[in-house]
């Protein structure tokens, strides 16, 4: 790839997410406000991996909204490109764990300041000086994001990088089902890397087999360099060119919530495609990269939010000399 400043540019949601976390003397429940948001998510791992990233997106000038860009700097992410709305609250995630360690959200979101990124707050000068731009779909949800990401994508494109897509459906926030799936698939039509989850890939190819899901894919969308799936603890598939591994997922045990998981896998994909690039990979170096993967994303389940419970690469390592 091309020297650029950032290795990584994302755009999309920075919220609050409110994690159960006990009951008062009253028995009430009580939350934790925990900084997240999937494409900080996938940044806050990349920078303990060391790499170099950038944030594109609005929060609310209010108090949430500072803690979070605090946070976020906290973390080592450039936030030049962060807005603040001065009408239009930051974005609330409820967070329910479900047993088993899952997760039900609900969102103050009607609208939240993360959906109002217009096209003439974008840093295009940071879009074209990224190797990697990454987005997901909360931020093709309703206008003014939508069109301010397809504009994002257009660009970073054009001046040569790659496009990282993780579909990420939260079906509250879409006006119907039907909508989600045709924004889904221009995502789909966009991107050279892809992480899809076990139920989003159901969702777009009807297929619970895996593997004949991919192929719909990659068969539909050729533009597809890297797919990768997640299946939650049972592990994860990546699949490039013909061909396909799987690697299981770390079963240590300690796990308190999934909010996190997935955006840690991203962020582990895109660490490797920076240090190995897209060309040539062979079934060792994708079960290399699943296995690192894999063992990050077990990490973050065994804390509490995402922003602020990162591993660190030898931490990682550690997990996978024990799994």
């Amino acid at each position: 790839m091309n020297r650029k400043g950032f290795d990584v540019v994302a755009l999309g949601e920075l919220l609050m997410d409110f994690t159960q976390n006990g009951l008062s003397e009253q028995g009430n429940s009580l939350f934790e406000a925990n900084p997240g948001g999937a494409p900080c998510n996938v940044l806050a791992m990349l920078r303990k991996l060391d790499k170099r990233c950038a944030f594109m997106g609005k929060v609310g000038r209010d108090g949430f909204g500072r803690q979070l860009a605090q946070v976020v700097q906290e973390a080592g992410i450039d936030t030049r490109a962060l807005r603040f709305d001065p009408e239009i609250p930051t974005t609330l995630a409820i967070v329910q764990t479900l047993p088993g360690g899952d997760r039900d959200f609900s969102f103050y979101r009607k609208p939240g300041a993360d959906a109002n990124l217009a096209a003439s707050d974008l840093d295009e000068e940071l879009l074209r000086d990224c190797r990697i731009f990454h987005f997901g779909t909360l931020s093709l949800t309703r206008e003014p994001c939508r069109t301010a990401t397809q504009k994002a994508v257009a660009l970073a494109k054009e001046a040569g990088a790659l496009i990282s897509f993780d579909p990420n459906l939260r079906e509250p926030l879409w006006p119907s089902l039907e909508e989600a799936r045709a924004q889904i698939a221009w995502g789909l039509s966009q991107c050279d890397i892809l992480k899809i989850a076990d139920n989003e890939l159901l969702f777009m190819t009807g297929r619970e087999d895996f593997a004949e899901g991919a192929a719909m894919l990659q068969r539909q969308y050729p533009n597809i360099r890297l797919l990768n799936v997640t299946a939650g603890a049972a592990g994860s598939y990546a699949f490039y060119g013909s061909r396909h591994t799987f690697q299981p997922g770390c079963t240590l045990g300690g796990v308190i919530e999934t909010t996190g998981a997935g955006d840690t896998f991203c962020a582990s994909v895109l660490n490797f495609v920076l240090e190995h690039g897209l060309e040539g990979l062979t079934a060792d170096d994708l079960d290399q990269m699943l296995r690192f993967a894999n063992a990050a994303a077990y990490l973050v389940t065994t804390k509490k939010g995402a922003i602020r419970s990162m591993p660190d690469r030898a931490a990682v390592e550690q997990t996978m000399a024990r799994a």
